[in-house]
C-alpha cells in the first residue's frame, strides 16, 4: 500500500531529476557552444587587425615588409573592448550580465532554483595593472578567494562560472530549506537546523503509520558545495521502532537524495493523503 506508493513516487521523482538533468547538459552544452564560437570569432577578428596593419605598413614601406610587425596599441585595446562585449554578451545567456566601467567590468551573478529567481550578487573588478576583485556583494562563506586564486588571472570564464554554481547552489539549498520550514512547519518538531552555508540540515518529523505517529531523524550532508541535492543522508526512527518503519526511513533516505528537500515532503503529504 503507501510503501509500494512511495516506490513509484520515488521512481517518478528519480526520471523527472534524471530529465531534468540531461536538459541542464545539453544547455551546457549549447552555452559551451557559443563560447567556443565566441572565441574563434575573437580570433578571427585579431588576426584581421595583424593582417590590416601588416598591410598599412607595407603601403607605408614601398613593399618592404617587416618581419616584427605588431599590431598598435589601439588596435589591440579595441580588440580588448571587443572580446570583453563578446563576453559579458554570452554570460547573460547563463544569468550573469555585466557593464565596462571606467576601471574594469561590473558583474551581476543571478541566482534561481527550478525556474524561481533568488536574488543577485554584484562583483566589481578591476583590470589595470591586473585583474583583482574591487568589491563585491558576495556571502562572506562563498569560497571566494579560494577560487580567485585558481581562476581569476588565468581564466575568467571559467571564475564566473564557477562563482556561479556556488552561488546558485547555495540559494538552492536556502530555499528548499525555507520552503520545508514555511509549508510543513506542522510535520517538524522542533526547528530545522542549518549553518550558513546550508550544506549542512538537521530536523526532526512526524509521519503517521498503521493510527500511530512516529518521529524521524534526519541529517543532510552537501559536501559538494555546487551541488542543491545532498551527497549523503542519515534517516532515522528516533523510537524503538517496528521493522516496517527501518524500511521507510531507508527510503525517505533514498527519496531526500535525489529530490528537492520540499518536494519530498509533499510526497509524503499526497502518499497520506492518499492512505486516508
Amino acid at each position: 500500500g503507501v510503501f509500494t506508493h512511495l516506490e513509484k513516487l520515488e521512481a517518478q521523482a528519480h526520471e523527472a531529476g534524471r530529465r531534468q538533468e540531461e536538459r541542464q547538459q545539453q544547455e551546457e552544452k549549447l552555452a559551451s557552444l557559443k563560447e567556443r564560437v565566441e572565441e574563434l570569432r575573437m580570433q578571427r577578428d585579431e588576426l584581421r587587425a595583424k593582417v590590416d596593419l601588416q598591410h598599412k605598413k607595407q603601403s607605408g614601406k614601398e613593399g618592404i615588409v617587416s618581419d616584427a610587425a605588431e599590431p598598435s596599441a589601439g588596435a589591440v585595446l579595441e580588440w580588448k573592448i571587443r572580446s570583453i562585449k563578446g563576453m559579458l554578451q554570452i554570460f547573460y545567456l547563463t544569468g550573469i550580465s555585466g557593464k565596462l566601467t571606467k576601471r574594469g567590468v561590473c558583474f551581476s551573478i543571478s541566482t534561481a532554483y527550478e525556474g524561481t529567481y533568488l536574488g543577485s550578487y554584484y562583483l566589481d573588478l578591476l583590470t589595470k595593472p591586473a585583474v583583482r576583485i574591487h568589491r563585491h556583494s558576495l556571502p562572506i562563506f562563498i569560497p571566494l578567494e579560494q577560487i580567485s586564486r585558481r581562476y581569476l588571472q588565468t581564466d575568467i570564464r571559467r571564475f564566473l562560472s564557477v562563482l556561479s554554481d556556488h552561488l546558485n547552489a547555495y540559494a538552492g539549498r536556502k530555499y528548499q530549506a525555507d520552503q520545508l520550514q514555511e509549508h510543513f512547519s506542522d510535520q517538524l518538531e522542533g526547528s530545522l537546523q542549518r549553518n550558513s552555508l546550508c550544506n549542512l540540515l538537521v530536523f526532526n518529523y512526524k509521519m503517521p503509520s498503521e493510527g500511530k505517529t512516529f518521529p524521524f531523524s534526519a541529517r543532510l550532508i552537501y559536501r559538494d558545495l555546487c551541488c542543491s541535492l545532498p551527497t549523503e543522508v542519515i534517516v532515522s526512527c528516533t523510537v524503538k521502532a517496528p521493522e516496517s518503519l527501518e524500511e521507510t526511513a531507508a527510503a525517505h533516505s533514498e527519496l531526500f537524495r535525489h529530490t528537492a528537500l520540499h518536494k519530498a515532503f509533499c510526497t509524503f503529504s499526497s502518499a497520506e493523503k492518499k492512505v486516508d
